[in-house]
């Protein structure tokens, strides 16, 4: 008995001692980099793709005095131009597929007076015309958003330029003033104008005195109006109607454009469209700046990519589609692409278009407060294309219109990664490899959903590398492709077709 007794034990614990030195084998095996995945077969939601947004009439209190032109394009040749317009809407160049376009407070001098859509956007339409002529030429097409930058003095309480208040005697007219400038664009330009977007940052009341008795105009400010919660939800109640009866129903109207989603969320405008049915069903499209400020301890201007606001609309419109339409450069570098990240997995967008994508950097007063961009235009009527350029290029090309985010994942911090599937296109399926840190970070990543095992790779860096071709990179029998992604690089894989 005590014979068998021992046996048990003996074989009892040999098994846990095996049991364990395979375990600790499993547990403690080498690992040559993070765990990281992309799943192309996973797809979160359409992608409309990224934008680019050229800015002209911002800050000019007389335009007879300053014609603005802050996206620079009146300083260059017919050679540079052209050049510039292949940079951005080509086909090797950032292959944009939406577009953002201001519309200035300058258009009307008096409620009765005659439309002028011309003088202070010639060089912000001609950016359009040649960049949806070269779109077309390779096939593709624009969406175009269009902003209400700030309205004409008239039209506010304070009836001066940038006055704080909207007259609400003037709200008819202000809508006319914003009906009239999308008719133009879609039938005298013929442009393909698909959304109205009712402000630019009108959340931020501490831009304005408590009385609203100076707007504080060419210290660095531009256009803007108050736009409280409920002003926005009677412009979705009204005005979807009224560009019914002008023909244009086919225009969606946007909340308008606060500075971030935690100010779309936490100031109220998210919970005001809910909570008004009509609003939220008159709703085209969710619109919102992107900008970033991770510090929350006494600083005004903090944001993060949160998307409490638009999925709280999607209950009602599970649906709606979601553009970020003002986003920093950063320093225009690996966090610029990290921050695009956050927008696209945190906040849950479906389109990107940055801040001004070429700037003219002595026409913003003060120094513009984001001075990154992708093209720089100087006043000896030359031009530099920018590092920011090269960085955003790794994502415009990967994440082209009617493409899918897909789901991905990376087991380090500093590591993320932005995917984007085929989803029926002639696109191919494609993601790209954010590394914020100072040093190089070795990874493992299992891709699922391919059709081959071939990569070709495409790198950008702070240093020599813009958008430079590597290479091709092959899976492994485990459906892994390992990669050391260097400091502060983005890096854009494309399945080889």
């Amino acid at each position: 008995m005590r014979s068998i007794k021992g046996l048990f034990i003996m074989v009892a614990g040999l098994a846990i001692m095996v049991s364990f030195t395979y375990y600790a084998n499993a547990q403690y095996k080498e690992m040559k980099g993070a765990p990281a995945r992309v799943d192309f077969t996973k797809q979160l939601r359409p992608w409309d793709g990224f934008g680019f947004n050229y800015v002209e009439t911002s800050q000019t209190t007389d335009y007879q005095e300053w014609p603005q032109d802050y996206g620079g394009f009146s300083l260059l040749d017919e050679q540079e131009k052209q050049k510039i317009i292949d940079l951005v809407f080509g086909k090797e160049g950032l292959k944009v597929g939406l577009v953002k376009m201001f519309l200035d407070p300058w258009h009307q001098a008096s409620p009765n007076a005659e439309s002028d859509h011309t003088t202070t956007t010639a060089n912000m339409r001609e950016f359009v015309r040649r960049g949806l002529q070269r779109t077309q030429q390779r096939g593709a097409g624009l969406e175009i958003v269009t902003t209400l930058y700030g309205p004409p003095a008239w039209a506010t309480q304070q009836k001066f330029l940038r006055g704080r208040d909207l007259d609400p005697d003037m709200k008819d007219e202000l809508a006319a003033y914003m009906i009239d400038w999308v008719k133009f664009l879609k039938n005298e330009e013929q442009f393909p104008v698909q959304y109205l977007s009712l402000h630019n940052e009108g959340e931020d009341w501490k831009r304005w005195p408590k009385d609203g008795s100076d707007g504080n105009i060419g210290t660095g400010h531009d256009y803007n109006l108050f736009w409280p919660p409920q002003q926005v939800v009677e412009f979705l109640e009204y005005l979807p109607g009224k560009l019914e009866e002008a023909g244009l129903g086919d225009i969606g109207v946007t909340p308008g454009e606060t500075t971030g989603w935690f100010r779309f969320y936490n100031w109220g405008y998210a919970n005001a469209i809910y909570n008004d049915n009509e609003a939220a069903e008159n709703l085209g499209l969710i619109t919102s700046h992107g900008f970033f400020e991770p510090t929350y301890y006494d600083h005004r201007w903090f944001n993060t990519h949160m998307s409490a606001g638009i999925d709280l609309i999607r209950e009602k419109r599970p649906e709606i589609h979601t553009w970020v339409t003002s986003t920093s450069w950063s320093d225009m570098d690996a966090k610029f692409i990290r921050e695009m990240y956050g927008n696209i997995y945190s906040a849950k967008v479906n389109g990107i278009i940055p801040w001004a994508g070429i700037q003219r950097p002595k026409q913003w007063v003060g120094g513009d407060p984001n001075p990154g961009c992708a093209i720089q235009v100087y006043e000896d009527s030359t031009y530099e294309v920018q590092r920011g350029y090269y960085f955003y290029k790794q994502v415009t090309r990967a994440g082209q219109p009617d493409m899918a985010v897909a789901r991905t994942s990376s087991m380090d911090a500093m590591i993320a990664i932005i995917a984007f599937a085929s989803n029926g296109t002639e696109n191919p399926n494609a993601f790209v490899v954010i590394n914020t840190s100072d040093e190089e970070r070795p990874l493992n990543i299992e891709i699922k959903g391919t059709n081959g095992m071939v990569f070709k790779a495409y790198r950008t860096d702070k240093n020599e590398e813009r958008y430079e071709n590597i290479g091709t990179y092959n899976m492994d029998d485990n459906q892994q492709l390992f990669y050391k992604a260097p400091k502060g690089s983005v890096t854009t894989f494309y399945e080889k077709q």
